[in-house]
């Protein structure tokens, strides 16, 4: 069997394995089977492993790096690029260049980097009128620690009405990741709720974003639309 054979079969076998425990734990919580999506998380492996993906029936990723994923963007097109990780406001015309949503908007000065890198990536070309709006997903910070990336919850609220304002962006949810260490389903629990009473309050559903390899069975039974797994999906990050 050739190296591609192997990767693409792990890749295969891995997908199933986390499809069924997402499935399993939608039955525990009583939610329809495939109300939530698996989104891999692809960052620090190659391109043609990433690539294998989209032959397995996959159409959206995950990366925390602006370069890494910029690159692979524009390598792998079958693909839809989502950034999870912060985004230096500097950085934000060049997201706004590939992604097809970005989980980790946290601030208003960001959501106006973004809206001004897509209103750019639309002028110059670098994004077509059926790709003219970029889902985003506020990232809430529930312990208050500005490094680890996030707004406090008692800003969501402004943030939300400055990203409903704009042209560009539309807000999709919410995404959490629980602190180190934390009991992470009172951290998932809160958020969906926060989510909840946002949507009632714009009119509208929106999605979570939560859960990880270790804690999508917890994610998933507190309400979470998105799970984003990394190493249970693409194995081991390779050695440098």
């Amino acid at each position: 069997m050739t190296d591609t054979a192997q990767h693409i079969e792990a890749l295969r076998e891995n997908l199933a394995a986390v499809r069924r425990r997402i499935a399993a734990a939608e039955r525990a919580a009583g939610r329809t089977e495939g109300s939530v999506d698996l989104l891999p998380v692809t960052k620090f492996h190659p391109a043609e492993h990433v690539a294998l993906l989209a032959e397995l029936g996959i159409t959206d990723v995950a990366e925390n790096r602006e370069q890494e994923a910029r690159a692979k963007a524009e390598a792998i097109p079958a693909l839809r690029f989502h950034m999870i990780g912060q985004i230096q406001s500097k950085k934000a015309n060049a997201v706004a260049r590939w992604a097809g949503a970005v989980h980790s908007l946290d601030s208003l000065k960001l959501a106006t980097g973004l809206e001004r890198g897509m209103a750019l990536a639309l002028e110059r070309g670098e994004r077509g009128e059926d790709n003219a709006v970029l889902p985003v997903y506020l990232q809430v910070s529930v312990d208050g620690d500005g490094a680890r990336g996030g707004v406090p919850a008692a800003d969501l609220d402004e943030l939300a009405d400055a990203v409903s304002d704009s042209e560009h962006l539309e807000l999709a949810g919410l995404m959490v990741v629980p602190p180190l260490g934390e009991d992470p389903t009172p951290v998932f629990e809160k958020t969906r709720i926060m989510a909840d009473e946002m949507g009632e309050r714009l009119g509208r559903p929106l999605r979570l974003s939560a859960g990880m390899s270790g804690d999508l069975e917890a994610a998933v039974a507190a309400g979470s639309d998105v799970v984003r797994v990394g190493t249970d999906v693409m194995g081991h990050r390779p050695l440098a």
